[in-house]
């Protein structure tokens, strides 16, 4: 496999470099290769992304991305936003885990408010929120999909107040019944609380994109942060894999970050692209055995630095794969 590699801004230079040096160890034979993108480019070069850059991502077998920052120049949208759709990554999935639930939240990508229809104007902005019935149709299917094997599928919308919705919603509910999946719905803003509150209520959770958005990093609170949690960003022919958390430049630098989701996002790249559950588990069980031997970062409680928790991390895995 050929595995183009971003480390982006921020913090992505210090967490995805882990992340990689995991995928080595398990799988020797995978090529990785470097893509530059983000604000760190557009400083030196004047351009954060081109058409010739989304020629190289589209050219890998999968995406390991880290976390980019928009430059603020107005013509620029966001970096990502323009990778999924360009590359049709129609599907987010955001797992959430923890004592007694396990979540998988699949977002829409590509539509929504993320659209890029959008002017501003000197005395107003304008936001289009785009929802198409293609879009709906294939993100409920998709949901659909991981919840026949496992419990129930909730769609969170807002259809009382927004037309949209109510046409999202409907065409979620037609693709479960058609599917035989057991289904409710749930008004977002109650969906995040009750979340929280119950999380071992919900199993998959289908929405828009803006909405998955927020509620992914609502749901961090559970798993302990947002450097606990991966996401998988998937298409018909692409995957790209990154961490659900930002560049957070305040802290960059600092040996500060906390890598797990960079490699939890490497975990989700071997079992959804090389078909290899088992590497995938090795790291999650690597993960594990750091915490509980207290190997934590500042994030949750610990002392250690991204590097020497990184270092501890590809040790364990060294240690795993000679037992």
């Amino acid at each position: 496999m050929r595995i183009a590699v971003v480390e982006g801004d921020g913090i992505g230079h210090e967490v995805i470099p882990v992340a990689r040096d995991a995928l080595a160890i398990l799988h020797p034979e995978m090529e990785f290769f470097p893509v530059e993108v983000g604000y760190g480019r557009w400083e030196r070069t004047g351009e954060a992304i081109t058409d010739d850059t989304i020629q190289e991502l589209a050219s890998a077998d999968a995406i390991l991305f880290g976390a980019v920052t928009t430059p603020p120049a107005p013509e620029y949208r966001s970096v990502i936003v323009r990778i999924r759709k360009e590359l049709d990554l129609f599907a987010n999935l955001r797992p959430v885990w923890g004592e007694n639930f396990d979540i998988l939240l699949v977002r829409e990508n590509t539509e929504g408010l993320y659209s890029g229809v959008e002017k501003i104007e000197q005395d107003s902005a304008c936001t289009v929120r785009c929802i198409t019935r293609r879009g709906s149709e294939r993100i409920a299917r998709c949901a659909c999909a991981f919840a026949r094997s496992r419990k129930n599928l909730t769609i969170g919308h807002k259809a009382n107040v927004l037309k949209s919705d109510v046409f999202f919603r409907d065409i979620c509910i037609g693709e479960a019944k058609s599917a035989d999946v057991s289904w409710k719905e749930s008004y977002i803003d109650a969906l995040c609380l009750d979340v929280l509150q119950h999380p071992a209520r919900y199993d998959v959770i289908v929405t828009t994109n803006l909405f998955g958005d927020i509620l992914s990093d609502v749901a961090a609170f559970l798993a302990g942060g947002l450097g606990m949690l991966p996401s998988g960003n998937i298409g018909d022919s692409h995957a790209l894999f990154e961490p659900v958390h930002g560049s957070a430049p305040d802290i960059a630098g600092k040996n500060l970050a906390n890598p797990i989701a960079a490699l939890r996002s490497a975990a989700m790249l071997l079992e959804h692209r090389a078909g290899d559950t088992a590497g995938a588990r090795q790291i999650e069980e690597a993960i594990q055995s750091l915490l509980c031997r207290d190997v934590r970062t500042r994030d949750l409680g610990g002392s250690y630095g991204t590097r020497e928790f990184g270092n501890e991390m590809l040790d364990e895995l060294e240690r795993t794969i000679r037992r």
